[in-house]
């Protein structure tokens, strides 16, 4: 199943992300912290920061046995996250150029209260 996440090395564009996502072929886990989170995310994303996946949290119960794609701002900690995940054997792939790129293909952001959200 991995294989129809990828492009180029194994990293997606905002758009295929969304497609992915929304249709339930993978889940989008927003990686960066919770100021940034609150700030504008996904509206479909989970949000668990990197920080707390190297210090070795595990993922939600929703998130486990499914393929991940992981974001954050600008695709560098989305990058490390899903080569963590990947290590724990979860099948996980990443945004390019993250929600800045997301932001900038049109597609949705919210901000903490559900309406619309910024990228922080």
């Amino acid at each position: 199943m991995l294989s129809l996440l990828r492009r180029d090395r194994g990293r997606l564009t905002p758009q295929l992300a969304h497609q992915r996502t929304s249709d339930g072929t993978a889940v989008l886990v927003d990686v960066r912290e919770t100021p940034e989170w609150n700030a504008g995310h996904a509206p479909d994303a989970l949000h668990l920061p990197l920080s707390r996946l190297a210090a070795g949290a595990s993922l939600p119960p929703a998130v486990q046995g499914r393929p991940v794609v992981t974001i954050c701002r600008s695709g560098h900690r989305s990058r490390q996250a899903a080569t963590l995940l990947a290590g724990r054997g979860v099948q996980a792939t990443d945004v390019t150029g993250g929600m800045t790129a997301w932001a900038r293909a049109g597609l949705p952001v919210i901000g903490q209260g559900g309406g619309a959200g910024v990228i922080a």
